[in-house]
C-alpha cells in the first residue's frame, strides 16, 4: 500500500532529511502536502520535496489521500496539532521534544489514547545500530548487574551562523537546549535503564544569555542505587567518548556517538563501540561502523518511520514514553533551580 504523507510544521530540521530520504522510495510513500504558519518554510519545502503547500492545518488534515503527518512545528504548537491530527485519524509522527509542559504532554497522550491513532516520536538514538547493541549487552545480562552509565551529549551551536535567533532558543517556543537536546541523551538513560527515582542536576547558561541552558550535568538514580549521568554542553566543538557502561560483569565504552565526536576526525581504525568482559584480555569490537558524519545518523531514522507507518515494526517511542523523559528532564531543571536531589515522579510542571 503506497501510503501518503503530510508535514505540519518544517521548523525542525530533521524532517527534511526524512523527506530527503523517503523520496528514495517512490514506490513505499508519497510526500504530498505541508502546512507551516512560516510562509517562506512551507515554500522552501514545497520546492525541495513536492509538497503542494495547504493554507491551513484543518485543509491538510481533511485531505483523504493523506494517510500520515510528520508534526515538525516548534514545541509549544505540538500538542494542539496532535489532537487535531489524531482527531482527523491520521498516524502520527512527532518531533522531540514532546512539548513544553507535562500538561501539554498529558493532552497528547490522552488524544492518541481516545483516537487509538498510530504514534510515535522520533528518538534517532533509539534506532543508532551501536546503541541497539548496548542495550542488548544491558538487558540480556552480558554486563552484569549495571552500575553506572553515563551518556555525553555535545553541539557546537556558538558555532552556527544565527542560531541565537532561531526558535531552538526562545523559552516560550522550546524551553532551551537542556530541553531541546540534552533530551535525547535523557531519552537514552530511560530506554536503556527505565524511569528513575531521583535526580541531581547542574544546568546553567554559561556563554550568552540568548542561548539559554547551554551546559548541564545530571545524575538520575534508581531503586537499586544505579547512576546514569548526563553531561550535555552545547558550546563544545569536539569529542571521542560518548558512552560509558559500567557492569560487574563487563565496562562497555563507544565513541563517536553524537554530532562533534562524529564530526571530528578520528584516528583511523578507532573502534565505535567495544566492550571488556571479566576475565578476558582483549576488548570485543562490535563491528558496527560508526556513521561517517551527524547527517547520515539523523538520515538512519527515516527508515524504521517509515516501517512504523507501514505497521511493520512498533513505535520508535510511545506517547507515555515521551511523557516520562519530559518529566525527566523538567526534573532536572527543578533540581537545579532548587539546588537540590529532586524526586522525578513529584514534579509536575515548573
Amino acid at each position: 500500500m503506497m501510503l501518503g504523507i503530510g508535514v505540519l510544521g518544517m521548523a525542525h530540521g530533521h524532517v527534511g532529511s526524512y523527506c530527503t530520504q523517503w523520496r528514495r522510495w517512490p514506490d513505499r510513500v508519497r510526500l504530498i502536502a505541508v502546512w507551516d504558519h512560516d510562509a517562506a518554510r512551507a515554500a522552501k519545502a514545497a520546492a525541495e520535496h513536492g509538497f503542494s503547500v495547504c493554507p491551513s492545518v484543518s485543509s491538510l488534515l481533511g485531505r483523504g489521500d493523506i494517510d500520515a503527518v510528520v508534526i515538525g512545528a516548534e514545541t509549544s504548537m505540538h500538542a494542539d496539532l496532535v489532537e487535531q491530527a489524531a482527531a482527523a485519524g491520521k498516524t502520527i509522527v512527532l518531533q522531540k521534544p514532546m512539548a513544553l509542559t507535562l500538561a501539554q504532554a498529558d493532552r497528547i497522550v490522552a488524544a492518541v489514547d481516545r483516537a487509538r491513532v498510530p504514534f510515535t516520536l522520533a528518538w534517532q538514538m533509539r534506532v543508532d545500530p551501536q546503541n541497539l547493541r548496548m542495550r542488548q549487552l544491558v538487558r540480556d545480562g552480558t554486563l552484569g548487574r549495571v552500575y553506572m552509565l553515563r551518556r555525553r551529549h555535545g553541539l557546537s551551536t556558538h558555532t552556527w551562523d544565527g542560531f541565537e535567533d532561531t526558535w531552538h532558543v526562545k523559552p516560550e517556543l522550546n524551553r532551551g537546549m537542556w530541553a531541546d537536546d540534552a533530551c535525547h541523551a535523557i531519552d537514552f538513560v530511560y530506554w536503556m535503564l527505565g524511569r528513575p527515582v531521583t535526580v541531581t542536576a547542574e544546568v546553567d547558561t554559561l556563554r550568552s544569555p540568548r542561548v539559554p541552558d547551554d551546559n548541564g550535568i545530571a545524575v538520575f538514580r534508581y531503586a537499586d542505587g544505579t547512576m546514569a549521568e548526563v553531561v550535555c554542553s552545547f558550546v563544545c566543538i569536539a569529542g571521542q567518548n560518548t558512552t560509558e557502561i559500567v557492569g560487574e560483569e563487563g565496562v562497555a565504552i563507544q565513541d563517536y556517538g553524537d554530532a562533534v565526536s562524529c564530526n571530528a576526525p578520528r584516528a583511523a581504525g578507532g573502534l565505535g563501540l567495544k566492550w571488556i568482559l571479566k576475565g578476558h584480555k582483549q576488548w570485543t569490537d562490535s563491528g558496527i561502523p560508526s556513521p561517517a558524519g551527524h547527517g547520515e545518523r539523523i538520515a538512519g531514522l527515516a527508515g524504521p518511520l517509515l516501517e512504523f507507518l507501514e505497521g511493520r515494526r512498533p513505535p520508535v517511542a510511545a506517547a507515555v514514553e515521551g511523557r516520562d523523559v519530559l518529566q525527566m528532564t523538567l526534573a532536572c531543571y527543578r533540581s537545579a533551580r532548587e539546588g537540590r536531589r529532586v524526586a522525578v515522579a513529584d514534579v509536575y510542571d515548573l
